[in-house]
């Protein structure tokens, strides 16, 4: 069986990503904002309420990705039990707890805005964590086992703590209350579409191929043909969300600045406390790096979709669903960078287990 390294060399457009993605927001930001009725028209462009330019890109994005997981060793991650447990944790009871308390505190004057980003707490990434996770050299196993943990209690949980901080929790605790309206089908097909499709694919992809070609051939001349689409996709998905929503951003800088300070110190916040949780019991580099970037990103297609559905999509919740990526895509590639800086911190048989 071969052993890939990580980090591979790198391509050019791997060596400059964060210039591309730079790129790709400000010209997403510009042609929203030189080309009018540009937003309305590429939001019509959709399918039971959700985006096809969008969907296209996650699913390109996400594919190469998946189809590098060696899916015969998700037993390995699955008996992790500190792993998982960590990772639930940190997802579904630090995560909403330290947005909410985020929100409240950045933006007590603002209930639209501060509504849109418990909204955006709420939803656990399920798709750009991927590329993230890669980037950093973490372990491809385990964050394709935790964004499926996160898919099925995010179908499960989703309205349930929607109902507990917006109405329950600000009740208990004297302050303004709200609700949201967001289906139990809504939640899953966002889950089978961002994810499902994707997983599919990749799962059937290195399963034929390793049968009629084997896993040498697979992982040698398959894989790194495929695997600079992860990140044309990724390129294509910025800039279609920046210029859907370019007009909103940049008209309203004041709030977006309000809106980007809380959402820095939860990326970052929620980063840190997890790659230290996961260093402190003893993971090793590559599943703290999954656990971590899995507990730090957001699915935003599903927080403006629940923002837009319930509030409009001219609500300040929607706008604050919008400014998630705007903060999370840049925050998220440096914490890449910076993961790959510590790593030298932890022991050197830690970075034999990495999978790339």
């Amino acid at each position: 069986m071969t052993t890939l390294q990580c980090p591979p060399r790198m391509s050019t457009l791997d060596r400059y990503l964060a210039v591309w993605i730079g790129i790709a927001m400000a010209a997403g930001l510009l042609l929203g904002r030189m080309i009018p009725g540009l937003n309305t028209a590429l939001d019509k462009i959709q399918i039971d309420g959700v985006s096809v330019p969008i969907a296209l890109g996650l699913l390109i994005m996400m594919y190469p990705v998946l189809a590098k997981v060696r899916y015969d060793r998700l037993d390995t991650v699955t008996g992790d039990r500190k792993l998982m447990a960590s990772s639930l944790v940190m997802n579904w009871v630090v995560g909403p707890a330290l947005m909410f308390t985020l929100a409240w505190t950045f933006l007590p004057d603002l209930p639209e805005y501060r509504t849109g980003l418990i909204i955006v707490g709420l939803a656990r990434c399920i798709a750009m964590v991927i590329i993230w996770n890669d980037l950093a050299c973490g372990d491809r196993e385990a964050t394709a086992v935790l964004v499926a943990i996160n898919s099925v209690f995010q179908v499960v949980m989703f309205a349930v703590l929607g109902w507990f901080y917006l109405d329950i929790l600000p009740g208990w605790l004297g302050l303004e209350q709200t609700s949201i309206s967001a289906s139990p089908w809504q939640i899953a097909k966002s889950v089978l579409i961002f994810l499902g499709l994707p997983l599919l694919a990749g799962f059937l992809t290195r399963h034929y191929g390793e049968r009629a070609k084997g896993r040498e051939w697979y992982e040698e001349k398959f894989l790194p043909k495929i695997g600079p689409w992860a990140l044309y996709g990724l390129l294509f998905t910025i800039v279609i969300l920046f210029s859907m929503q370019g007009e909103a951003i940049t008209t309203n800088p004041l709030d977006v600045a309000r809106l980007a300070i809380p959402l820095l110190l939860y990326f970052v916040l929620m980063w840190g406390i997890s790659f230290s949780v996961g260093a402190a019991i003893g993971l090793g580099y590559p599943r703290t790096v999954a656990m971590s970037m899995t507990a730090a990103g957001n699915n935003f297609e599903l927080a403006i979709a629940v923002s837009i559905g319930t509030f409009g999509v001219a609500s300040g919740q929607a706008l604050a669903g919008v400014v998630g990526p705007l903060i999370e895509v840049p925050i998220l590639v440096g914490l890449a960078y910076l993961s790959l800086t510590l790593r030298k911190r932890f022991k050197a048989r830690t970075d034999t287990t990495v999978s790339a």
